[in-house]
């Protein structure tokens, strides 16, 4: 493919990634001139590489680790850090300065609350002191029905400091999409809020805490719900099983926070798949999360003690866990909770002006969103701290990259980011050191060893493949809960490639050593025999004003595939024979003949999981007449109905 535009050049004061490289060249006795080849050293010495970390980010070791990395001829049984003893809370709480702001935070109501580092500890110190009480010690679960607000920080914080592991999920959560998720893993304590804002309303949840905590409390172990006063001070607690009011628990005025000790293999997240062929995974964390998520702020977001991160992110995202590894940098956690529309387009920006916000993190299709309606951030706003923008979720197209640099901020770094909630982190990301492509990933982040495959298994550049991994990293998951002889976990990321982690994504690496990602391998078009990446279809669609949004499947006809293109318009369009025309010849101009759909309808709805992503397997699944297993992962469910019995399709 042709080079792509260049839209942004590395310029100012000497990164942390430039300092942290010059530091290994010295120390190492190695000449590591550019990024490519510090990132070349990085997997080809990975135990030097991460004790280099873990040295030069502050991680607060209680006990040594006798190893950095214990390889196993399986990739899956590979050790870090064993014999290492820590404890995850205090790795973020002892970083920043007492006086300093952890936690900047804004509601859609307009509530502001600011926590410095000594009065998030105090409220820690509370929650984990009652959990104390109830016998809430490492192993235990703790479960957040909580916002992307303080509350949630607290929780999280006041578990793991205890050594107990904490999971969440996002209050607008459907009760049997919260009870798919954490009856699986039977928590000691659900922590949940009252209600939530959205859209200008206040949501109660107190009659789904209540069905959530009835369920939960059938399990010998579990102890209590502690409701935390979200939307009202007051609100009645019948229905709920085991409640206790947050503000009804005691202050710890003499206490000491006291951090228990776990180790490097001891569970820290349960993270959840999306669950859309089933039961979600419970997808297990430790500490190497954090060491990963420190390298990815601090060395590929530039991002220094006392700056500030904000993340659009639910409580049912990985990158709210993610977000909350700003902490250890001593860095400042903005957070925000509602409809980032509301009252219009303008809320995000002004929080980002106000604040000072250094790196703003969002989505795909906010932006998207955002472009589609012609939105100029940069005629109301000057965002004169503002050097990175952060999009994940799915691929950013070349128009989101061409509407950021013309609409937002010409001089920022648009760093498009992709790993997963499997890894809770990046494969993949931004690079302050490198220039920005247009439409492409900066660099592969270092100290994973990440590859693009043939179907051979042959590694390929500048060529469409599998996206894998070829060596451990310290994030990658310790276990699935409730998979006691691995299966599940093998099958996931290892039954592909040969102890190889085949991550599912269908990518490339361009020459400029950045990356695109093409879509998820499973929805990837096999028409004639020729694969082909949604997202090559999905960059050209979202060009045409008239379309609100899309899907695309391949559907199984006459021995072959073809491609199919739902459509949803935006109100007052209607899908004429003249807009698929144009449609097929941009598509047919700008990507090949072989991607042209064979057919292109109009939907009402397009199907989109509870954090946001679109289902183009469920879409295809009720198009051929299959059950869609688990349609309760969806936020609108009732969206595939759309897709059932249509004519053109038979």
């Amino acid at each position: 493919m042709a080079l792509s535009r260049k839209l942004w050049t590395a310029s100012g004061p000497e990164t942390l990634l430039t300092k942290f490289r010059i530091k290994i060249e010295k120390e190492e006795r190695v000449s590591l001139p550019d990024y490519d080849s510090f990132h070349h050293w990085s997997i080809s010495n990975l135990e030097s590489f991460w004790s280099h970390w873990a040295k030069e980010s502050g991680f607060i070791f209680h006990k040594e680790p006798d190893h950095v990395l214990k390889r196993s001829e399986k990739f899956w049984e590979s050790k870090w850090f064993e014999g290492a003893e820590l404890n995850f809370a205090e790795n973020l709480l002892e970083k920043g300065k007492q006086e300093d702001i952890a936690i900047l935070y804004l509601g859609e109501d307009g509530k502001k609350e600011t926590l410095t580092y000594y009065r998030l500890k105090t409220e820690v110190l509370k929650l984990a002191s009652y959990f104390k009480t109830l016998g809430v010690s490492k192993g235990d679960r703790v479960c957040g029905l909580v916002p992307n607000a303080p509350v949630s920080t607290i929780g999280m914080l006041a578990a793991t400091s205890l050594g107990a592991i904490w999971s969440s999920a996002s209050p607008d959560f459907g009760a049997k999409g919260i009870l798919d998720r954490f009856e699986q893993i039977q928590p000691k304590v659900l922590l949940a809020v009252d209600g939530y804002f959205f859209k200008g309303k206040k949501i109660s949840i107190l009659d789904k805490v209540g069905e959530v905590s009835e369920k939960l409390a059938s399990f010998t172990d579990y102890k209590a719900t502690v409701l935390f006063p979200f939307t009202s001070s007051s609100f009645l607690l019948d229905g709920v099983a085991k409640p206790i009011r947050y503000d009804d628990l005691p202050e710890e005025k003499n206490a000491k926070l006291k951090y228990e000790s776990i180790s490097f293999q001891d569970p820290v997240y349960i993270m959840f798949s999306s669950g859309t062929t089933g039961l979600p995974k419970c997808i297990v964390q430790g500490a190497g999360v954090l060491l990963n998520h420190t390298k990815e702020l601090a060395l590929h977001a530039n991002l220094h003690a006392g700056e500030k991160l904000f993340y659009y992110t639910t409580c049912g995202w990985m990158m709210w866990n993610w977000s909350q590894s700003i902490l250890a940098l001593g860095a400042t956690l903005c957070q925000y909770d509602g409809n980032p529309f509301h009252p219009d387009w303008k809320t995000l920006w002004h929080f980002a002006e106000e604040e000072g916000i250094h790196v703003f993190g969002t989505s795909a299709k906010y932006l998207s969103v955002m472009e589609q309606d012609g939105v100029e951030p940069m005629n109301e706003f000057s965002l004169a701290k503002l050097r990175t923008i952060l999009s994940t979720g799915s691929p950013l197209y070349p128009s989101g990259f061409r509407y950021v640099y013309s609409k937002i901020k010409k001089d920022v770094q648009l760093a498009s980011i992709s790993g997963g909630t499997d890894l809770n982190g990046c494969f993949a990301l931004g690079n302050p050191d490198l220039p920005v492509f247009e439409g492409e990933i900066q660099s592969r982040g270092l100290g994973m060893d990440v590859k693009v495959f043939d179907e051979d298994g042959k590694p390929v550049e500048k060529e469409k493949g599998e996206l894998v991994c070829e060596s451990p990293f310290p994030s990658m998951p310790l276990f699935f809960w409730n998979d006691k002889d691995g299966s599940k976990y093998q099958a996931a990321y290892f039954s592909r490639f040969e102890n190889i982690w085949c991550h599912g994504d269908f990518a490339e690496l361009t020459e400029n050593k950045g990356m695109i990602i093409y879509g998820r391998s499973d929805a990837t078009l096999n028409p004639g025999g020729v694969r082909i990446g949604t997202a090559d279809i999905y960059s050209v669609v979202e060009t045409f004003p008239e379309v609100q949004d899309s899907v695309i499947i391949g559907q199984e006809y006459k021995e072959d595939v073809r491609i199919v293109l739902f459509l949803k318009m935006k109100e007052g369009r209607n899908l004429e024979e003249g807009l698929k025309s144009r449609l097929k010849d941009a598509i047919r101009s700008e990507t090949s003949p072989r991607h042209v759909p064979a057919l292109i309808l109009e939907v009402k709805d397009i199907p989109y999981t509870v954090n946001g992503k679109k289902v183009e397997i469920a879409v295809r699944q009720t198009v051929q007449g299959e059950t869609v297993k688990n349609s309760n992962a969806l936020a609108n469910p009732e969206s595939l109905l759309y897709f059932k019995d249509i004519p053109e399709l038979r």
